[in-house]
């Protein structure tokens, strides 16, 4: 045991688990921890808003694949971050989030004490998966360790983790834990033997590989080759199957061809998905009896769609459990089946994302092959870059699917940069989006890192703007003021620069990838990149 503040037993705790990296924001009530912070060498980065900070830990968490730390101070401070964990949430993805609290000894509540809220645990338990206020230092290690495990075991989803800022500063003997293994869950024996049996009675497979496969791309191929499915991926499955390997469809379930698809197999292996109206856009075909479902979480097993056959385990457990069982030749036809169906996918994505294709086909042209792209709610992202922007790589593109959230792509690509600081980042966001997060532009410039950031302008909230014409309603309240985006990048201590045609949108791109600091390019949906006038 050793003395130490709650503070230092904190990030002691955290440095125990591996943890390298905190995006937070210091305050008053948190001190102690960044001056513990400071002795154990772990590296700050200082977003400029909370709810920065939370898409910063968001995107280093997705595109790693490790649990990241979110710290912020009491109260509003906190409260700011709270977006950032609806989000982590909605997309189980793994975040320690951590702020003081009002002291253990507090007089009562609303007696006016700094950053004072009425139930600042509670608010959090509200939008993520688990929220603890600690009673003791001596409790603070233990309290780290319990909320690693939910972390790293089963459905990975953000959890709070409140001390009241009394025991940060005050000292007691403590014992450090080691870091928690992980525990991967094993499909039951019975369920694998009936997958099984299931694959190698089908004639007509296809594979839905979902986030939930983000860490079983290998095993999901082979099953793919395997049984000779064609493979199609939810928004945050994308690039879990390489997108040029012969049985890939496509990214993206919203296109009416892959209801065709689902309609015209006789079995749906369907792999860390939820089967959500957030991906199946014009709603789910009837696949009644022909889903083979795969997903770590037993309560998903039955969301949505009902499974003929379930098998409740890891991802990659779980498939190479169904591998070890299958001895069955592959459909000779399958990349040929795969091809016709990649043609109808490829088509209609080309149809829906026609505004952005030419800004699509300038960034994929710039992109080396293991690039990520983090990307914001914005029509540029999910009309334009989801379908017809090809990723090869798990977690390669960051995508807020199920909150929806508005500012997410910056801070996500800064997260991303500083896990995978020798791998190409890049960030494709709207006007709209880019002006909630805009002041993130100076933290990047600070880290100095490679950025590019290609802001779509449409001056305003351009999907609102169509869905109020749609509905033959008065078009208001959408049209945003078109700040100078390149001088306002420029005066963050970023480059700032303007296109107007694709080739010049690609070689802007090729240049902020060498760059010694972030790059906003700026493309109006009314210029020549966007409308294919190169």
């Amino acid at each position: 045991m050793t003395s130490m503040t709650g503070g230092e037993a904190l990030v002691a705790a955290l440095a125990a688990h591996g943890v390298d990296t905190i995006f937070g924001i210091p305050g008053t009530h948190n001190l102690t921890v960044y001056a513990a912070m400071e002795r154990h060498g772990i590296r700050h980065v200082s977003p400029r808003h909370e709810q920065g900070a939370g898409y910063a830990a968001d995107g280093y968490a997705r595109s790693s694949g490790r649990p990241a730390v979110c710290l912020t101070t009491t109260g509003p401070a906190i409260l700011n971050a709270a977006a950032a964990a609806a989000q982590a949430y909605s997309d189980s993805v793994p975040v320690l989030f951590v702020s003081p609290g009002m002291p253990l000894r507090h007089p009562g509540r609303g007696n006016g004490l700094l950053h004072e809220v009425k139930d600042q645990s509670a608010a959090m338990a509200a939008v993520l998966g688990r929220s603890h206020r600690v009673t003791s230092v001596e409790e603070i290690p233990l309290a780290v360790a319990q909320a690693w495990t939910d972390l790293v075991s089963g459905r990975p989803r953000p959890v709070h983790l409140e001390i009241p800022l009394d025991l940060l500063e005050e000292q007691a003997d403590v014992t450090v834990p080691g870091p928690v293994p992980a525990a991967a869950r094993t499909p039951a024996a019975e369920a694998v033997e009936a997958g099984a049996a299931a694959c190698a009675a089908a004639r007509r497979p296809v594979l839905v590989v979902g986030g939930g496969a983000a860490r079983a791309g290998d095993e999901a191929l082979s099953l793919a080759e395997a049984v000779g499915a064609p493979v199609v991926s939810t928004a945050n499955g994308k690039g879990v199957v390489p997108e040029d390997h012969p049985l890939f469809v496509g990214a993206g379930l919203q296109h009416r061809c892959v209801l065709e698809l689902m309609d015209d197999s006789d079995l749906v292996i369907a792999v860390g998905t939820e089967f959500a109206p957030s991906d199946w856009w014009i709603g789910l075909p009837d696949l009644s009896g022909k889903v083979l479902r795969v997903d770590v979480d037993p309560a998903q097993i039955v969301t949505n769609v009902i499974p003929a056959v379930s098998l409740v385990g890891d991802a990659a457990l779980a498939l190479r459990a169904l591998l070890e069982r299958l001895d069955v030749p592959a459909p000779a036809d399958a990349p040929e089946r795969a091809a016709r169906w990649r043609d109808l996918h490829r088509a209609a994505a080309r149809e829906e994302g026609a505004p952005w294709l030419r800004i699509v086909s300038a960034i994929a042209e710039a992109l080396p092959r293991d690039a990520i792209v983090a990307s914001d709610s914005a029509m540029a992202c999910y009309y334009g870059a989801l379908s017809n922007l090809p990723l090869h790589r798990p977690g390669a593109f960051l995508y807020p699917t199920g909150g929806g959230t508005l500012g997410f792509g910056l801070p996500a690509g800064i997260g991303a940069k500083t896990a995978h600081p020798d791998t190409a980042v890049l960030v494709l966001q709207g006007d709209g989006g880019t002006m909630f997060t805009v002041a993130e532009l100076a933290a990047a410039a600070e880290l100095g890192i490679a950025l590019p950031v290609v802001v779509v302008d449409n001056g305003g909230y351009g999907e609102i703007r169509n869905e109020m014409a749609d509905r033959d309603e008065p078009v208001h309240a959408v049209a945003l003021g078109r700040p100078d985006f390149p001088a306002l990048a420029r005066s963050l201590g970023c480059r700032g620069v303007r296109v107007e045609d694709a080739a010049e949108l690609t070689g802007e791109i090729k240049a902020a990838l060498d760059a010694d600091r972030p790059t906003l390019i700026h493309v109006r949906e009314e210029s020549r990149a966007a409308r294919g006038m190169a």
